[in-house]
């Protein structure tokens, strides 16, 4: 489950989203240059092979570990695209594009939002979409939306099999989530129950205000970390804490986390930040560039490695959670007052990131000296053990500071 929005301002766009998946379901910043090929290459993505473009554009991803898709990105011409799962009343589709192909094979072969909306609609209609969509879940599928959008422009392309709506945004904001939201392909194609599950209209309508207020980077950073008006997050035994944009595990039904989150504006020039790590909540937003490349260690996957950033930021965010409420608070005018001066005058992008990891080890450091019990329902702290299980991450692990990153 996941949400993306639009601020349509004098100046431009500014674009958002967090990206909710399975709770242990890394996802990380991949960077892939632009490149020329032969006539007759194909490309594989993660399901099924198509043929290559003769140029792809320099790229950067932010994609869940397994996938060769991606749930967000940037081209180096200034076009985002984020993705959303939306379930329709059709048959879904077997092995094909995933969204998250579409997504970045978009990305790679456009050079402005309206091109990357042809470049979907075609290869939906070429190739269709359809497999897994989870790694741990392989009986998870699904229909998918997108927002696309440049400097200058945002377009909203929904999607049911082969079926496709869009729709330009004239502002001042746009919003979608988990629920089809173009008003008569929704009313043709949407699953209402799983649409229901999923609180696409709750999470919607917040982030369309925060969408409509919105001046800046930071107003986009705090509308991603919203908990639906509470200072910490509120659990529903149906769907965990996924009545609010800043998502954690814990429903019956529905278990999605935010794995990643992320913001760009794209006037004066696209900047971007992005966490690579999940609960924006508990996260920092660094600058980062498509045509600079980071070196964040080695890739991480669905099992503990502390050796890897994402897996780093879970001891320190999966710390937090024990006792949100108490906990947050203690870091979170440092990590609002350092994203502000990262906004106001962005460093190189390894400097921040370096500064991040150095500051969630203090951090770390005092919630391991706070020793607070959990104050999660129940039903939440099974959920959690369980998934810290899935992980092999045990209650030591949880303890320990994070280390510093390799280099």
């Amino acid at each position: 489950m996941c949400d993306t929005f639009v601020a349509i301002t004098d100046d431009g766009v500014m674009f958002a989203k967090n990206s909710d998946r399975d709770p242990n379901e890394s996802q990380c910043l991949d960077w892939v240059a632009a490149a020329d090929h032969s006539m007759g290459d194909r490309v594989q993505c993660t399901w099924i092979d198509i043929p290559q473009a003769a140029h792809t554009a320099a790229v950067m991803l932010s994609r869940p570990w397994w996938m060769w898709g991606a749930e967000i990105g940037a081209n180096e011409h200034g076009v985002v695209i984020g993705n959303e799962a939306v379930f329709t009343k059709g048959r879904y589709g077997d092995k094909a594009l995933l969204g998250m192909d579409l997504l970045r094979l978009a990305l790679e072969r456009s050079r402005t939002a309206r091109e990357a909306v042809g470049v979907i609609v075609d290869l939906l209609e070429s190739h269709g979409q359809g497999g897994p969509c989870s790694y741990e879940h392989q009986g998870f599928t699904y229909d998918n939306s997108f927002l696309v959008a440049d400097p200058g422009s945002a377009f909203v392309v929904e999607t049911a099999g082969r079926h496709f709506a869009t729709e330009e945004v004239r502002g001042p904001a746009r919003s979608i989530s988990n629920g089809l939201s173009i008003p008569g392909f929704a009313r043709a194609h949407a699953d209402q129950v799983r649409t229901w599950v999923a609180s696409a209209a709750i999470r919607r309508r917040r982030t369309h205000e925060a969408a409509c207020r919105a001046t800046g980077p930071a107003d986009l950073m705090a509308a991603l970390r919203d908990h639906g008006g509470s200072a910490a997050p509120r659990w529903s035994l149906i769907h965990g804490g996924l009545g609010a944009p800043c998502a954690h595990a814990g429903g019956m039904l529905a278990s999605s986390q935010t794995t990643a989150s992320w913001v760009s504006d794209l006037r004066g020039g696209p900047q971007h930040w992005a966490t690579a790590t999940s609960a924006p909540c508990t996260s920092l937003f660094k600058p980062v560039r498509v045509d600079t490349p980071v070196d964040l260690g080695p890739p991480p996957t669905n099992r503990f490695d502390p050796g890897t950033l994402w897996w780093r930021h879970e001891l320190f965010h999966r710390g937090t959670m024990a006792s949100h409420g108490a906990l947050n608070p203690g870091y979170r005018h440092a990590r609002d007052s350092t994203e502000r001066r990262w906004i106001d005058d962005p460093p190189m992008s390894q400097e921040a990131f370096d500064e991040a990891d150095r500051l969630e080890r203090a951090w770390m450091a005092d919630i391991t000296a706070a020793g607070l019990r959990d104050t999660r329902p129940a039903w939440v702290r099974r959920e959690w053990l369980a998934i810290d299980r899935d992980a092999r991450l045990g209650s030591a692990q949880l303890d320990r500071e994070p280390q510093p990153s390799p280099g």
